[in-house]
C-alpha cells in the first residue's frame, strides 16, 4: 500500500522537523534548508524508503546556496528531496528517470528531465527566457540550456550547483541522502501548482527488486 502525507498543519508539523532533522545529521553534508521547508513539505513512503519533497518557490531560498548568480532568476526551479531508507538493505535511486510532471493545459501535459550542474550554470548565465508569445499547447520548455560562457564566475556557480545537489545514488540502511534537483521552467513557476515529482527507478540493490514508483504532488510543497 502506498501512503502518501501532506504536512500542512501543526499537529503534524513535528514530526516533518524531527524527519527533517534527521535527513541533516544523517549524511553529514550540513544542507541548510530554509524554514518553508520544514513547513510545507510533502513526503511519500513505502516499503520502508520515505521521500520528502520541497520545491523552492520563493527566491529567497536560494539565497545561502547562490548567493551571487541565483537558478531561480534564470527560470531554473530547484527541488530539495531527501530520500529515508528504513530498510535494512541499500537501494539505488535513478536520478537520470526522475521527472517533474507538469500540466500545460487540459490537453498537454509535460515531464522535465533533471539538468546537471553544468546545465544549470549554463541556464544562468545564458538564460533562454519564457516566450510571452508562445501558447500553452505549444512546448514551453527546451530539450537542454543553452551553452553559456565558462569563465570563472560559470565556474563557481557549477560548483554551488554540484554542491547542493545529490552527492549519490546509494541510499545506506537506515541513512538519509538529501540535495537538490533543477528543472528548467523558464520562469513559468506558475506551473507548480499542477506540478508532481515523478521517481519511477528504485531498487533494492542485493536483491536487484524494484520499488513501486513514487508520485509525490508538488503543489502542496511550493510556497509561490
Amino acid at each position: 500500500m502506498i501512503t502518501k502525507f501532506y504536512y500542512n498543519s501543526m499537529p503534524n508539523l513535528t514530526f516533518v522537523v524531527a524527519f527533517l532533522a534527521a535527513a541533516l545529521s544523517a549524511d553529514g553534508r550540513g544542507l541548510s534548508l530554509p524554514q518553508t521547508v520544514v513547513k510545507s513539505a510533502s513526503l511519500e513512503s513505502h516499503e520502508g524508503l520515505t521521500i520528502s519533497v520541497q520545491a523552492w518557490a520563493d527566491p529567497a531560498q536560494y539565497k545561502e546556496r547562490f548567493p551571487q548568480k541565483s537558478p531561480y532568476s534564470a527560470g531554473i526551479l530547484a527541488v530539495h528531496v531527501a530520500f529515508r531508507n528504513d530498510a535494512d538493505e541499500a537501494v539505488r535511486i535513478g536520478v537520470d528517470r526522475i521527472r517533474l510532471s507538469l500540466r500545460v493545459d487540459e490537453d498537454n501535459r509535460q515531464q522535465l528531465e533533471p539538468l546537471s550542474a553544468d546545465e544549470v550554470a549554463d541556464g544562468i548565465f545564458k538564460p533562454s527566457g519564457k516566450d510571452p508569445t508562445a501558447t500553452r499547447k505549444k512546448l514551453p520548455f527546451p530539450t537542454g540550456a543553452p551553452k553559456g560562457r565558462k569563465d570563472k564566475h560559470w565556474t563557481e556557480v557549477q560548483r554551488q550547483a554540484e554542491e547542493a545537489g545529490l552527492p549519490t545514488r546509494i541510499v545506506a540502511p537506515h541513512s538519509t541522502v538529501q540535495g537538490l534537483l533543477y528543472f528548467d521552467l523558464q520562469g513559468q513557476f506558475e506551473l507548480l501548482s499542477s506540478a508532481h515529482l515523478y521517481v519511477p527507478d528504485i531498487a533494492v540493490m542485493k536483491q536487484n527488486r524494484s520499488l513501486t514508483y513514487f508520485d509525490i504532488d508538488l503543489s502542496r510543497s511550493s510556497t509561490n
